[in-house]
């Protein structure tokens, strides 16, 4: 009972947990991107036109984030840096298509968006490609 209550951690147990955390969410937001991969002509008539970039071009950049990104976040390449389109991509859908409804519609995408800034911030851990090349 006494080490379920503790607060401290061993580094194995903590490259557990961001294995565990970074592969499910890779895995998760990959079939977001794999159906949009799939069924482009669909999404494309009605998908956001963010900034003005075209519909066409904001569901590639989305596409890009959620299915290639969250291929490498999968495997643990470049974890980091293939977050980033992945928090921005996340925000971008709380925002805009959910307005901000955190515990309503867009509950969804604010766990996402949690679990996406803790990988940017914390890092992939060792259990991953940048794990093993940074030894």
């Amino acid at each position: 009972m006494k080490r379920l209550l503790s607060t401290s951690y061993s580094a194995g147990v903590f490259n557990f947990a961001m294995f565990i955390l970074r592969v499910g969410m890779g895995i998760l937001m990959l079939a977001h991107g794999y159906d949009k991969l799939v069924h482009f002509a669909r999404y494309q008539l009605k998908f956001i036109n963010f900034m003005g970039i075209g519909s066409t071009m904001s569901l590639s950049l989305v596409i890009f984030a959620e299915f290639f990104c969250a291929l490498f976040l999968i495997v643990g390449l470049f974890s980091r840096l293939v977050t980033i389109p992945l928090v921005i991509g996340v925000f971008v859908a709380l925002w805009k298509a959910h307005n901000f409804d955190f515990f309503g519609g867009g509950e969804k995408a604010a766990l996402y968006l949690a679990g996406f800034i803790t990988i940017l911030l914390l890092g992939p851990g060792k259990a991953s490609v940048d794990g093993l090349v940074g030894k």
